[in-house]
């Protein structure tokens, strides 16, 4: 029995001193190999207004550009409503421009003809007033007579005075306080036209980036509220592969390190990427006590940027990426390629 206790003693050192130089080894030399997978984003394109679908320009596995027009709403609504609201703006404007020119040169001189008028009526009837009081001095006219005469005069001295009035307030213009709400009231007219032609424009749906159709979910004639999905596009660029790098091998990479890719097909080309982000973060939490062995097996997220020329990758296919560690490194990338 004890020639087998001396063998599983040894053995079980040989198996402690093993795990000590695991947790004890460094980085190993050469070419770094990851394993990951293709990350593509996908968008869901719908319209910001509602409306009736009346084109759809592109299908399932149509490729689409930045800028491409993809479907249309029916735009005779807000063709109208923007033809209304230019209207009542035209109507703003010539109405604070009114305000601002003052009365015409024609209008003053009809006020102060009426003046006029009224000077020369107010004349008459103090002349006839004054007739009215000798015949009664002198018994041969009446009370009345005498009575009506005067109130005539009053009553013409009166219009005199409110034809003078109106004449001041022509010749005075509009008030700045009516000329600040005619103001007013047309920024209103041009702030809506500004929405209706801005809404006018999101009847139409355009492609936000590069990219391939992947589901057409609504059909021509359907009615459709603001931001219901319409097309869900897979962008082409940027395309990235995901992929996870150990603890030991963490100081081994950095962002705008050249990483070579290949796919798993035999015919497949080789391609080119470049590290764009490492997490900053174990992905596995570790536990209150921690050992050396444990943080071994701790693994951190690492995202590469492909550049795929040929637009061969797709969602989910695995990846193969070579880091080298004696390869130059690359520039840093900008913030757009982060996740």
């Amino acid at each position: 029995m004890k020639p087998r206790v001396i063998v599983i003693v040894v053995i079980l050192a040989l198996l402690a001193g093993g795990g000590w130089w695991w947790s004890r080894r460094g980085p190993a030399e050469g070419p770094l190999v990851l394993q990951g997978n293709v990350e593509v984003r996908q968008v869901n394109l719908g319209f910001k207004v509602a409306g009736r679908i009346a084109q759809l320009l592109v299908d399932e596995g149509d490729h689409v550009v930045a800028g491409q027009k993809l479907a249309a709403l029916d735009k005779i609504y807000f063709e109208d409503t923007l033809r209304q609201l230019r209207a009542q703006r035209d109507q703003s404007a010539a109405n604070l421009a009114k305000m601002i020119a003052g009365n015409r040169p024609e209008e003053i001189a009809q006020a102060e003809a009426l003046v006029s008028e009224r000077e020369a009526t107010l004349a008459n009837m103090k002349l006839t007033a004054e007739r009215a009081q000798k015949l009664f001095t002198t018994a041969a006219g009446t009370q009345k007579t005498y009575d009506d005469a005067t109130m005539a005069a009053r009553q013409a001295e009166a219009q005199r005075e409110s034809a003078r009035q109106a004449l001041n307030l022509m010749k005075a213009g509009f008030r700045k306080e009516d000329i600040d709400l005619a103001r007013g009231q047309l920024a209103e007219r041009e702030a809506a036209i500004g929405i209706a032609e801005r809404q006018l424009a999101d009847a139409d749906l355009i492609a936000p980036g590069p990219g391939i159709v992947l589901s057409r979910v609504r059909e021509a004639g359907a009615i459709v509220n603001g931001g219901e999905t319409v097309f869900i596009v897979s962008l082409t660029t940027p395309v990235w592969v995901r992929t996870y790098v150990s603890e030991l091998e963490l100081g081994r990479i950095k962002p705008g390190q050249p990483v070579d890719l290949r796919l798993d097909a035999p015919q497949a080309k080789p391609m080119m990427g470049r590290i764009g982000f490492i997490s900053t973060t174990a992905e596995f939490t570790p536990k209150t006590v921690e050992t050396r062995e444990l943080r071994t097996a701790l693994v951190y997220r690492v995202r590469i940027v492909a550049d795929d020329p040929d637009g061969v990758l797709r969602q989910g296919m695995p990846v193969t990426a070579t880091v080298n560690a004696a390869g130059p490194d690359g520039p840093r990338l900008s913030e757009s390629a982060r996740p």
